[in-house]
């Protein structure tokens, strides 16, 4: 593969209700598509989806644009013959994990439309639907929760992801276990209770699948000491990036799983060796979202479709999150599944007028 041209669309895509975590609140997704062209005319799309503002990590859609443009894309100039090149070739560049997750996963849909099969075939024994579960917001009242909760429940949704912050954890996380006492149910604090981790121990006896995130980036200590007074697993979220982080927090014991966002750890081939090390490890594992439209869902969609994913993924219809998406073909839930994308490369088709209503600019980067 030899890139000649290069292509950003920004967009717009707006929530079909407010998203609020403890970091703040999210009314719409802003995203680029990063569209790539190999020198035969095939065409790979990768989508960039860092947030606007630093919070959930340090990187940011303006930072990754210009790490792209400034850094990345000057690495592409040669003939690249497999995606996992581009780890290598990436290696010089430290961090901007999301934007050279964004270049790389376009390279992998472009490699895989060249080679005119579904990127499945790359991955060990996979599966044509999957089990998924659902993230939900801070609420403005417990009612309100258990009764979107109670929606979510009658949609088919496997199992359901409440966020969390001191002083709204407890009561409505109560709340759904009474009413839903079998449900497979987990918290998120994304980070909020550094100050406060006794907080966290309250929550032991409610039968949780497991806590993400409770501490600080990079409080792994503080993780480790937590886990060890608690029975609920602990997950880690935000202080995965590489398989080396792997390592550092299964020798520490700070958690007993990992949440994976291909995104956050730069693309596939480093996701790969995420799921080798936890498997090596004895993490359990599952597939994270990042309000991705419906191109960033079909590759997650198919990663997760490999068999150490038995735990559901925040990998909802797009109905969950979007009025509308940019595919002509958007995830939907059936019978709490989701069909697993069977077309070339991450097995999406760009919906043209969908991405014209929702385009905000288009920049030509290369070519």
């Amino acid at each position: 593969m030899k890139i000649v041209k290069a292509e950003r669309i920004a967009c717009r895509l707006p929530l079909r209700q407010p998203f609020e975590t403890s970091y703040g609140r999210l009314t719409e997704k802003a995203f680029d598509l990063l569209v790539l062209t190999d020198q035969d005319g095939t065409v790979g799309v990768g989508e960039l989806v860092a947030f606007q503002q630093p919070d959930y990590i340090e990187e940011t859609l303006a930072s990754a644009r210009e790490a792209i443009s400034k850094f990345l894309f000057p690495l592409l100039t040669g003939n690249i013959d497999h995606p996992r090149d581009v780890w290598t070739l990436f290696q010089t560049v430290q961090g901007n994990f999301m934007a050279k997750s964004a270049v790389e996963t376009a390279i992998w849909d472009l490699y895989g439309r060249q080679k005119h099969c579904s990127l499945t075939s790359f991955y060990p024994t996979t599966r044509d639907k999957l089990a998924v579960g659902v993230s939900v917001g801070i609420q403005a009242s417990t009612e309100q929760l258990v009764a979107q909760v109670a929606d979510y429940v009658a949609q088919g949704y496997q199992r359901v992801k409440i966020k969390i912050k001191p002083g709204v954890d407890l009561e409505p996380l109560a709340a759904v276990r009474e009413t839903f006492p079998e449900l497979l149910l987990m918290a998120d604090a994304n980070g909020a209770y550094e100050d406060q981790p006794e907080k966290i121990l309250a929550l032991d006896e409610l039968g949780l699948a497991m806590i993400e995130q409770p501490l600080k980036i990079r409080d792994l200590v503080g993780h480790r000491r937590l886990q060890k007074q608690l029975k609920t697993p602990l997950c880690l979220d935000e202080d995965i990036r590489t398989a080396e982080d792997v390592a550092v927090v299964a020798s520490l014991d700070s958690c007993r799983a990992i949440n994976l966002k291909i995104p956050r750890v730069g693309g596939i081939t480093e996701a790969m060796r995420i799921v080798s090390a936890c498997q090596h490890y004895g993490l359990d594992v599952w597939l994270g979202g990042m309000f991705e439209s419906g191109v960033g869902r079909a590759l997650n969609l198919q990663f997760a479709s490999q068999a150490p994913f038995h735990f559901p993924g925040d990998l909802s219809a797009s109905d969950r999150y979007f009025y509308d998406d940019i595919v002509t073909e958007p995830a939907k839930i059936k019978n709490g599944c989701l069909q697993v994308p069977v077309g070339v490369g991450a097995g999406f088709t760009l919906d043209e007028e969908k991405i014209a209503a929702y385009c905000v600019s288009r920049t030509r980067l290369l070519g």
